[in-house]
C-alpha cells in the first residue's frame, strides 16, 4: 500500500510525525506499505523551524507544492492543480489529509478525483458556524473520506448525525497524545530558563495566535492586563511569532513579569508546557496537550474543536470575558483547579490504530 501524506502547515506535522514513525516501524516488519510525505507550501517556509523535523524523530517532506497564497480560493485552487500533477506523478493507493485546512480539502478534492481513497484525520469535528472557512473544510472533506479517523465520541456523533455510513468511522483517539508520550522524556529545558529565574510550578505560560485576537488591539490589552493583574507578579512566559509580539508591544504594556520571548522549538516549548503552573491560550490543540500532562489550561474562545478537553479534561472556556478569565486564573492560582481525566483512547497509541487498520 502506498500512501501520500499531505501537511498544509506546521501544526499539520506534529500529527503526521506518529503515522510516519508507525509506517516505518511496520516497513521494518516487513508489511506491504510506504509513504511519501507532501508539503503544501515552500521549503523556505519561515514557519517551519529548522529543528522540526528532528525534535518530532521524522524526515523531511519528499515533495514541496511551494503554493503560498493568501486569498482562499486562490490557495485552493493552486493546491489542487499542484496536487493533481504531484499524485499524476507519483500514484498512490490513498492520500492521508489531517484537520481542517484548505489545502485539507483541496487535495482530499484532487484525490477522489483521481479516483484514489481518501483517510481523514481528525475526522468529525464541527464548530457549526458555516461563517467559519474551515467548518467548510471540515464537512467536505469528511464527505469524501474512505476513513474518518475520529478522536472522540463527540466526533462520532457530528457524523452519525450528518448520515455518515458508520462503517467508514474509526474511533481511533488524539493523534497528539501520541507525539507528547513519545517525546515526554525527550523534552529540552530552554537555555535562558534558568536565566530568567524561572522555577517548575512557579509560572505562566501564555501564547496567542490567533488572527482575529491580534487584531482587535483593545481586546487583546484587556485580556493581557487581566492575565497581568491576577498573576501577582508570578512570571508570565510569552513565546510568540514575530507579528504577535509586535501588536503586543505597539499596546505600551508595562509588565515587569511579562517575558516576550521567540516562538520555540517543539521540544522546547513541551519543556515550558509540562512544567507551567497553568497555560492561557487561544489554541486547542494545547488544550488537548495541558489534557494529557493533567496542566491546569485556560482557553480564550467558547470553541473547542475537542469538547472533551473541558468536558473531562483540564481546559475550561471563558471565551474573551476578561472577568470570567479572572475568575479562572484565581483557581488556577489558588490550586483549586480540577484534576480532569484522559478521555478514552487518548493513550499515545492513535497511530498504530490506525496503520492496522489500513493494513487489514
Amino acid at each position: 500500500m502506498k500512501i501520500t501524506i499531505v501537511a498544509g502547515a506546521r501544526p499539520n506535522f506534529m500529527k503526521l510525525a506518529p503515522i510516519v514513525r508507525a509506517i516505518e516501524t511496520a516497513m521494518t516488519q516487513g508489511k506491504n506499505i510506504s509513504y511519501r510525505l507532501v508539503y503544501t507550501g515552500c521549503q523556505e517556509d519561515t514557519s517551519i523551524d529548522p529543528s522540526l523535523f528532528s525534535d518530532l524523530h521524522m524526515c523531511k517532506p519528499h515533495a514541496y507544492l511551494g503554493v503560498s497564497e493568501t486569498n482562499a480560493t486562490l490557495l485552493a485552487a493552486n493546491i489542487m492543480i499542484a496536487f493533481d500533477k504531484e499524485l499524476t506523478n507519483n500514484p498512490a493507493h490513498l492520500v492521508l489529509v489531517i484537520d481542517d485546512l484548505t489545502a485539507t480539502m483541496s487535495c482530499a478534492i484532487v484525490a477522489k478525483k483521481q479516483g484514489i481513497k481518501v483517510a481523514h484525520l481528525v475526522a468529525g469535528t464541527r464548530s457549526f458556524d458555516l461563517n467559519m472557512p474551515k467548518e467548510i473544510n471540515r464537512m467536505i472533506t469528511d464527505g469524501l473520506s474512505d476513513y474518518l479517523f475520529t478522536a472522540g465520541s463527540n466526533a462520532n456523533r457530528n457524523l452519525n448525525q450528518t448520515g455518515t455510513e458508520e462503517g467508514h468511522v474509526y474511533h481511533v483517539g488524539n493523534i497528539l497524545i501520541d507525539n507528547i508520550r513519545f517525546n515526554r522524556n525527550r523534552f529540552i529545558k530552554p537555555i535562558w530558563f534558568d536565566t530568567l529565574n524561572l522555577e517548575s510550578k512557579k509560572y505562566l505560560l501564555l501564547t496567542l495566535n490567533r488572527r482575529l485576537l491580534i487584531g482587535n488591539p483593545l481586546l487583546l490589552k484587556t485580556l493581557l492586563e487581566a492575565v497581568i493583574k491576577e498573576s501577582k507578579g508570578m512570571p508570565i512566559v510569552v513565546p510568540v511569532h514575530t507579528y504577535v509580539k509586535e501588536a503586543i508591544l505597539k499596546l505600551n504594556i508595562n509588565a515587569a513579569n511579562l517575558h516576550l520571548l521567540p516562538s520555540q522549538g517543539y521540544l522546547s516549548f513541551g519543556y515550558l508546557m509540562s512544567n507551567a503552573l497553568g497555560v492561557i491560550t487561544d489554541s486547542g490543540n494545547l488544550a488537548e496537550e495541558t489534557t494529557f500532562l493533567g496542566v491546569p489550561c485556560i482557553t480564550l474562545n467558547n470553541y473547542a474543536e475537542h469538547p472533551e478537553t473541558w468536558k473531562m479534561g483540564t481546559n475550561e472556556l471563558v471565551g474573551e470575558d476578561p472577568i470570567v478569565l479572572k475568575e479562572a486564573m484565581k483557581r488556577m492560582l489558588d490550586n483549586k483547579w480540577k484534576k480532569g481525566e484522559l478521555p478514552e483512547r487518548w493513550d499515545g497509541r492513535t497511530a498504530e490504530r490506525i496503520i492496522q487498520i489500513l493494513l487489514d
